[in-house]
C-alpha cells in the first residue's frame, strides 16, 4: 500500500517513519500548509513533499489526514472530489468517527477510517520507536481492512463501535491527561512543604512508578492502598482540611469518593458509608 499524508506533525510524522520502517506501506509524501514542514517530514521519512494536494492523492491508495481534531472536517472538505474514488482516507482523532470527519464519503467512490493510536505521541523524530506497543483502535468501514494490515504486524488492534467513540476517548483522557492534573496537586501540596519542583518530581517519581506498575499488574482494586482503603477517616478529614477550598479540594473529594467505590470492590464487607459521609460533608473543612 502507498501511503500519503496531509499534514507533517508529530503524529504524521510518527506513523510515516513506523510504518516505513515496518513495511507496511511505501510512504509516498506529505502536504502541509507549510512547506517546510513537508519538506522535513519527507527527509525524516525517505520520501516526497508536495505542493499541490491533489498530485500526493493521486499517487496513494491511503491518504492520512493527521492535522489537529479541529482541522480535519475542514481538510476533507477541501479534498472531496471524484478523486478519491477507490482511496482509503484516514484520520488519527480519538474522538471523531469516521462518518462525522468523512461526510458523504461513499458518494465519491472512497472508504474512511480512524486509526488512533491509543499512545502518547511526543515528538516527531523518536515516538515512533516504542509506538508498537501502543493499542490501535480502528473506527469505520475499513476498520477490518487496516486491523489485518496491522495485526499482520504483530500490532495490537481493537475495532470499536462509532456509537461509543466519545466514551473511549473520555478514557483515554482520563488515564493520560487527567493524570497531569493529578501530578500537578501532588506537586503543588510538596511545594507547600519546601519542595522545590524538581525534588518534588524526584520524591514522587518511585511513589507514581510502583503504583502504575501495580495498578497494571493487578488491577486497580487489587492495587489500591491508602486512608481511603482503609477507611481512615480521621485521615482523610485532615487531608480535606488542609488543601484549599475551591477545585483543588473538589478534586481530591470527588477522586476520594471514586476510590471508595474501588475500596468496596477490595473490601466487599467493609462499611465504607462513614467514608463517604466524610467525603460528601461539603459545608466542613
Amino acid at each position: 500500500m502507498r501511503i500519503g499524508f496531509i499534514g507533517a506533525g508529530k503524529v504524521g510524522c510518527t506513523l510515516g517513519i513506523f510504518f516505513g520502517n515496518t513495511g507496511l506501506a511505501d510512504i509516498a509524501g506529505y502536504s502541509s500548509r507549510s512547506i517546510a514542514s513537508a519538506q522535513e517530514a519527507a527527509g525524516l521519512t525517505g520520501s516526497r513533499a508536495f505542493r499541490d494536494t491533489k498530485a500526493l492523492i493521486d499517487v496513494c491508495d491511503a491518504v492520512f489526514i493527521t492535522v489537529p481534531d479541529g482541522e480535519i472536517r475542514e481538510v476533507y472538505e477541501q479534498i472531496k472530489s471524484p478523486a478519491l474514488a477507490g482511496k482509503h482516507l484516514c484520520h488519527c482523532s480519538g474522538a471523531m468517527t469516521a462518518d462525522e470527519a468523512f461526510p458523504g464519503l461513499s458518494e465519491y467512490g472512497a472508504s474512511g477510517c480512524s486509526v488512533h493510536p491509543l499512545f502518547p505521541v511526543s515528538d516527531k523524530q523518536h515516538s515512533w520507536k516504542d509506538i508498537d506497543k501502543a493499542y490501535f483502535c480502528l473506527e469505520g468501514k475499513d476498520a477490518e481492512l487496516w486491523s489485518g494490515l496491522l495485526g499482520n504486524m504483530g500490532l495490537h488492534t481493537r475495532m470499536i463501535s462509532g456509537s461509543v467513540k466519545s466514551r473511549y476517548h473520555a478514557a483515554c483522557a482520563v488515564m493520560s491527561n487527567l493524570v497531569c492534573a493529578l501530578a500537578a496537586e501532588s506537586i503543588g501540596l510538596l511545594g507547600e512543604c519546601g519542595f522545590p519542583e524538581e525534588e518534588a518530581l524526584a520524591a514522587l517519581r518511585p511513589l507514581a512508578e510502583n503504583n502504575l506498575g501495580s495498578i497494571f499488574a493487578k488491577g486497580p482494586s487489587a492495587a489500591l492502598t491508602g486512608p481511603v482503603e482503609r477507611c481512615d477517616v480521621s485521615t482523610v478529614r485532615k487531608h480535606l482540611e488542609c488543601i484549599p477550598e475551591g477545585n483543588d479540594r473538589e478534586l481530591y473529594r470527588y477522586a476520594s469518593m471514586k476510590l471508595v467505590e474501588v475500596a468496596q470492590q477490595k473490601h466487599p464487607d467493609r462499611n465504607y458509608a462513614a467514608m463517604t459521609a466524610a467525603l460528601t460533608e461539603k459545608g466542613k473543612k
